[in-house]
């Protein structure tokens, strides 16, 4: 069984895409945030209950839209929906922009894949960039079906999560397929001000993403999709700095 979800809503075209490239390789279930959660990360819902709701969205097809986050979604199929049923794969998508690099750590596209993954569910993670609602996903379905396909054939192992970016070019335009690691970067934020109609302030965050990769360094995923390749990152969760434990042992004796 695969299961289906993402951080757009349940009505957004990147899902529908991956439903239809899904529904190609066995039993799907598609339970999604009936509203955009966009940048919700790992979210959870605490001081109100949550709502599921079965939907028509496509034939032959179970769906249901939840009031709770991306990852509220994936805790209540796995624990409520399917507890009774083998979940062999978890797809996430496909997002609406670009999940690389830092993106990881506020997505609710991919924290909704790592969720699954801390469940030991086979998880990969889709993003398309291009933020556009009207957005062409022909490239996307096209190397979705194909990781689908493989991770399917041969499954993932150590690596539970697979965070996948694709670029937004044309379908022959794309390069390839790059398995790499996560870019160093960040984003430069900026907060532009504003009253509302009661005069009251408001702030809304704007911001450009900045690279601190060589350009030369071709192992990240930054220069893979500059490069207009298919960036496949294997992620987890563990966030522990292993390189600094022997530098702080000192600490040990404060």
């Amino acid at each position: 069984m695969i299961l289906i979800t993402n951080d757009d809503g349940i009505v957004a075209p990147g899902i529908k895409a991956l439903v239809e490239v899904a529904r190609q390789f066995g039993e799907v279930v598609v339970v999604a945030p009936d509203a955009p959660q966009s940048g919700q990360g790992h979210a959870i819902t605490l001081h109100k209950p949550l709502k599921l709701r079965k939907v028509s969205m496509w034939e032959g097809i179970e769906a249901y839209e939840c009031s709770g986050t991306p990852v509220d979604c994936v805790k209540l199929a796995k624990n409520v929906l399917l507890k009774d049923k083998k979940i062999d794969l978890c797809l996430s998508g496909i997002n609406h922009g670009a999940n690389s690099s830092i993106n990881i750590l506020y997505s609710g596209t991919m924290s909704a894949a790592m969720e699954a993954s801390i469940e030991n569910i086979d998880s990969i993670g889709f993003s398309l960039l291009d933020f556009s609602f009207d957005a062409d996903f022909t490239g996307a379905k096209m190397y979705a079906a194909k990781i689908i396909k493989s991770v399917l054939e041969n499954p993932l192992q150590d690596c539970k999560l697979l965070n996948v970016n694709i670029p937004a070019c044309a379908p022959d335009e794309i390069q390839g397929v790059r398995v790499c690691r996560q870019g160093n970067g960040t984003w430069v934020e900026e907060f532009q001000e504003g009253k509302d109609p009661r005069g009251e302030k408001y702030y809304w965050l704007t911001g450009k993403f900045v690279s601190f990769e060589d350009e030369d360094n071709t192992e990240n995923d930054i220069w893979a999709l500059k490069h207009n390749y298919v960036s496949i990152v294997p992620s987890g969760h563990d966030l522990t700095h292993y390189k600094d434990i022997d530098k702080l042992i000192y600490l040990n004796n404060i």
